[in-house]
């Protein structure tokens, strides 16, 4: 008699297994992390998957900067890991970056064992709770089972309608079990696309408009939208803005881009934004720092004509009501656009021309006291890294010789964050290059700025990515400073910097370093740096008097102490 055939045994893996397949299945190619001892399950697994490029970087911070830069740069979701407790309070200030950017990103945290929940167990946090405010959908993983259920739910949540980053805790006793799971299909991006009736509202309305603008911003862009809105701003004839630190949504150097609505804007711009008789947003949310505080627009019916496309449905109607609401992906949107024929009669023809000779006239260098011209530093800068490079920065007054004198060739050559965070830079930079070697990078940060997550140029260093960074050293938190003179002039406190020799600091990390006092040094300095064929830093020594392009601390301080006092103070 024959004997059955044994019971086939059902295919086990751990959980820790089961998130890196997950990973894999949805296309994830780069992994940011620091480690830890509670998703060690997840590092091992990581072994036999040499698909997933694994960065390790230096801090939890910087690591999640990285994989907002990811999410920037492809429109996919960043993924980074972090252990609990202290690291996922250190990678926070990279979840809230891409909550207010919009950003597809996801976090994993590993997590205390489920029978030690609720005890305050070494390093226990309630990630719901912690993260409730800044991301999108909050989760924890206690059956390994669910793992394909949830990643899949995930990367949907982080790139769907207004995209952003997700946060997903891992038990460690959860990432060692084995299982047998369900599986899943990979990942698929939600397109929102407009209706007949939306494009033809859209063009009978904008046809009929004499001092037409639009205003580019938000995620969900590639290169085939930017290039078909590219496309229909020509065949339209129309002026074209980006909002704040948007600036890559169209290219600078067409005579169709009229300049950035953000922090300082042009006043010529922004008196053309109030006086618009169809003002198009498309992409973004137009919030506080591109609106120049909520005042740009009125609140909630802004007087002018306002169509606004974005992705997010809940966005329509959030802040302002729009005459016209398409819930549409920009790039989506852009592409239906372009073909949609131009009205015979552009009578915005002479609007347009003027928007882009204010552009060209406000985006020229002044010259300004000392001997280092930031201008020419920017201007060097662009003509011997090309238009594909990709510019980073993070947060302070030196940010503004970039946003108003770089012109932008394109998608995906700006990374900064509309959030304001510091420290941004140098990680954002380090991501750009895993992402693609080829492309330069380049990460401008003040010398408080730098010091936030100057630490990862030793990931830099590690994985031989020639990034530039240049650090504007003006011994001071600038910005605050350049507040306090305006509201308490000549009472400095807590903005002044004692600093390291940059230069020498690079040089430890095995980078090259330079220090860099004059305009003519400069260019000598970047060839050298360049030709190093390593990580490089070179640190410009700016004085603190030199706090903007137009004006000094000093002008400052005069021009407030000059203001009468109010009654009563």
């Amino acid at each position: 008699m024959t004997s059955p055939a044994p019971a086939s045994r059902p295919n086990l893996r751990s959980g820790g297994q089961l998130i890196v397949e997950a990973l894999a299945l949805h296309g994830a190619e780069h992994v940011f992390c620091v480690p830890g001892e509670s998703y060690l399950a997840v590092l091992d697994a990581f072994v036999d998957v040499p698909s997933i490029q694994v960065t390790v970087c230096r801090q939890e911070g910087g690591a999640a900067m990285m994989a907002d830069a990811y999410g920037k740069q492809t429109g996919r979701p960043g993924i980074c890991f972090v252990t609990r407790g202290p690291g996922a309070t250190n990678a926070s200030p990279g979840v809230h970056i891409a909550f207010q950017d919009s950003t597809p990103m996801i976090l994993f945290i590993g997590q205390v064992g489920r029978g030690m929940q609720d005890r305050e167990a070494f390093q226990e946090i309630d990630y719901r709770r912690m993260f409730g405010q800044m991301a999108k959908w909050v989760a924890q993983i206690d059956d390994a089972r669910r793992i394909p259920e949830y990643l899949a739910r995930a990367f949907a949540t982080a790139t769907s309608g207004r995209p952003g980053p997700v946060v997903l805790a891992l038990p460690e006793d959860m990432l060692r079990e084995k299982v047998a799971a369900p599986t899943a299909r990979a990942w698929q991006r939600t397109v929102t696309r407009p209706g007949t009736e939306d494009l033809a509202l859209f063009a009978e309305r904008l046809g009929r408009a004499e001092r037409p603008l639009l205003v580019l911003g938000g995620s969900g862009w590639s290169p085939a939208g930017v290039a078909a809105i590219e496309r229909f701003a020509a065949a339209w004839d129309l002026p074209v803005g980006c909002s704040f630190r948007r600036q890559d949504r169209f290219d600078n150097h067409s005579d169709h881009y009229v300049g950035d609505v953000g922090i300082g804007i042009n006043p010529k711009l922004a008196a053309r934004v109030k006086d618009s008789d169809c003002l198009v947003l498309l992409g973004g949310r137009l919030g506080e720092m591109p609106s120049s505080g909520y005042s740009l627009l009125q609140i909630p019916d802004p007087i002018q004509p306002l169509i606004h496309v974005h992705a997010g449905a809940e966005e329509l109607g959030h802040v302002y009501q729009p005459d016209l609401a398409i819930n549409a992906t920009p790039g989506a949107f852009a592409e239906a656009i372009a073909a949609l024929p131009p009205p015979k009669a552009r009578p915005w023809a002479a609007w347009r021309a003027a928007a882009r000779a204010d552009y060209l006239a406000w985006s020229t260098p002044p010259v300004t006291p000392g001997p280092l011209q930031m201008g020419e530093v920017v201007r060097t800068l662009e003509a011997k890294l090309g238009p594909d490079a990709v510019w980073c920065n993070g947060a302070g007054n030196y940010a503004t010789w970039l946003h108003r004198f770089h012109r932008y060739g394109g998608f995906g050559t700006q990374l900064a964050p509309t959030s304001g965070s510091m420290g941004y830079g140098t990680p954002a930079a380090v991501g750009a290059k895993r992402l693609d070697p080829r492309r330069p990078v380049v990460a401008f940060a003040g010398d408080g700025c730098f010091m936030m997550n100057g630490q990862e140029l030793a990931t830099a260093v590690q994985y031989d990515l020639p990034i530039l960074i240049v650090v504007v050293n003006n011994g001071s938190y600038g910005t605050i400073r350049m507040h306090q003179e305006r509201h308490y002039p000549g009472r400095v406190s807590a903005t002044e910097l004692r600093n390291p020799d940059f230069a020498a600091l690079a040089r430890a990390y095995g980078a090259h370093g330079e220090r860099v006092e004059t305009t003519a040094a400069f260019a000598p300095a970047l060839e050298r740096a360049l030709a190093s064929g390593k990580p490089a830093l070179l640190e410009l020594i700016l004085s603190a008097e030199v706090i903007t392009p137009t004006t000094t601390l000093s002008a400052i301080r005069a021009a407030s102490l000059a203001k009468p006092v109010p009654e009563g103070e």
